[in-house]
């Protein structure tokens, strides 16, 4: 077991990798690595180890450590965790939720390396994690990425007992009864202090309950090199910020405001006025060269008080909204716009156009409900959040959070275009790639701050970027703004309204 001592050939780094995988392309990675690279089973469990371990002395460099483990492999890297924590002289144990005679493979040799070492080791007894002291770190080896259905009470009981400690947690691989493809949970699920997973980033860590199970996510690839990773087609991406500002055009010296786009709202019906002139606002703040906004007549001086460079007009009726219509580049529709027979004219009347399309919120809600003949338009970028996308889908929310990558695929299939399925890990797909957006706070969730996103990819498109790649930017300086104003602001009151000034820095 000697080779426990290396250092790990790639130390773990909050960096993620571009490419997600899902929990079983990642096990064939594995076996990849294993009958095609030569490495030993044990050789890759000890690498996890080590890096676990590293990570475990770098966050916690003091304080007992009780490591808890199941019966699978991702029990055997607790036990290599265990073993080069006494070997550090640090206090350690390890308590066990399955019988030792249960471990097979490399999960045995690990255990059998955790003996060697004189790690104490102990089943675990109800109640056990209540008694563990203050200043302990509790490792979760418990259940890996092979979990497929719910787990079983008694895990879920050991789960429940760990979270009432709360104790800082560092989860091996992926939080027990988090699902690695989905980010379910599966019954109960470990709250992490931080996660550290393996060789292939998997896509469940980013999205659903993940942001809020899995702390700070680390990777380690355990020295896998890169021709591994050409076997297989990624299922998803992480959103990749330096790649996306290259599409923003650079401004001529000569340049004028007709070269960066003409962004119209429309929207805003009688007492809902605020998010399409945030919308109107955004749009402005992301750089188009105009803007304008048709809505009720009633918000028009409030839009001028707001933002006097923005055109904003009162349409009573359809017939009002055509010639207003012909100038602009690209349409952002449904922030405050009502289900009114004025909002269903207005979008009506916006769907005849082949002009690309941002929609949001009731323009959203119109489609699903009474424009559903509209559907396979497609020249769009369309930007639930799950409640919307349920209805879009004809089921309900539960349904969209359980399997969000299936809810955006199915969406686009559906409707065309791109789309935007907001949330926690914000999601976009296109119909052949899936990007997992992982910025942004709870902070966000304030009303107005889907009109702002509106406005920044409406405006993004209006400056030339293809659908997808404005989608993609808008959702990363849209969650970037919520991050830079939590950290000097806090995220408690946060205000949509906050967000475009931010959002201009970003994209300078």
């Amino acid at each position: 077991m000697s080779d426990s001592k290396a250092k790990s050939p790639q130390p773990q780094s909050p960096v993620l990798p571009r490419y997600l995988y899902r929990a079983e392309q990642v096990r064939e990675l594995d076996r990849l690595f294993i009958e095609e690279h030569k490495v030993a089973g044990i050789v890759l469990m000890k690498r996890a180890g080590r890096a676990a371990f590293e990570l475990l002395n770098t966050l916690f460099p003091h304080g007992s450590i009780t490591i808890l483990c199941g019966a699978g492999n991702n029990a055997g890297d607790g036990f290599v965790v265990g073993a080069l924590a006494a070997m550090a002289r640090r206090d350690v144990q390890i308590l066990t939720v399955s019988p030792a005679k249960l471990l097979t493979g490399d999960a045995r040799r690990a255990y059998l390396y955790a003996k060697q070492e004189g790690v104490n080791i102990l089943p675990y007894e109800t109640g056990a994690a209540s008694h563990l002291p203050d200043g302990c770190v509790i490792v979760d080896a418990l259940v890996g990425t092979g979990l497929s259905g719910e787990l079983r009470a008694n895990m879920q009981d050991v789960i429940n007992e760990v979270n009432a400690t709360g104790l800082p947690v560092l989860a091996l691989d992926v939080p027990s009864g988090l699902c690695a493809n989905t980010g379910r949970t599966l019954g109960e699920a470990i709250k992490a202090y931080a996660t550290i997973t393996f060789i292939g980033c998997k896509m469940g860590l980013l999205t659903g309950r993940a942001p809020a199970l899995v702390g700070q996510l680390y990777f380690d690839g355990l020295g896998a090199p890169r021709a591994l990773y050409r076997a297989l087609m990624p299922a998803a991406w992480n959103i990749d910020f330096n790649a996306l500002k290259r599409h923003l055009p650079l401004k001529e010296a000569d340049a004028h405001k007709g070269q960066s786009g003409h962004v119209l709202v429309v929207g805003g019906d009688l007492g809902m006025g605020g998010a399409a002139i945030m919308t109107a606002e955004s749009a402005a703040s992301a750089g188009s060269g105009c803007v304008s906004l048709a809505t009720q007549l009633d918000h028009v001086t409030a839009a001028l008080v707001r933002k006097p460079e923005v055109m904003a007009h009162g349409v009573d009726a359809a017939s009002q909204l055509e010639p207003l219509l012909k100038r602009p580049s690209v349409i952002a529709v449904g922030p405050g716009m009502g289900q009114s027979s004025w909002s269903e004219q207005l979008m009506q009347q916006v769907l005849k156009t082949d002009k690309p399309l941002v929609v949001d919120a009731d323009g959203l809600n119109l489609l699903a409900d009474k424009l559903a003949a509209y559907a396979k338009r497609g020249h769009w970028v369309l930007t639930p959040h799950p409640g919307e996308a349920a209805r879009l889908l004809h089921t309900n929310t539960a349904v969209v959070q359980q399997n969000r990558f299936e809810a955006v695929s199915e969406l686009q299939r559906l409707y065309g275009g791109v789309v935007v399925l907001k949330g926690a890990g914000t999601l976009i797909c296109d119909g052949e790639r899936t990007v997992v957006a992982k910025v942004g706070n709870p902070g966000l969730a304030t009303p107005g701050s889907g009109d702002v996103l509106t406005g920044i990819i409406a405006s993004l498109i209006g400056q030339g970027l293809g659908l997808f790649e404005a989608a993609q930017l808008g959702v990363y300086v849209h969650g970037q703004a919520g991050d830079r104003l939590a950290d000097t602001q806090g995220q408690f009151g946060m205000a949509a309204s906050e967000l475009a000034p931010v959002v201009r820095k970003l994209l300078n």
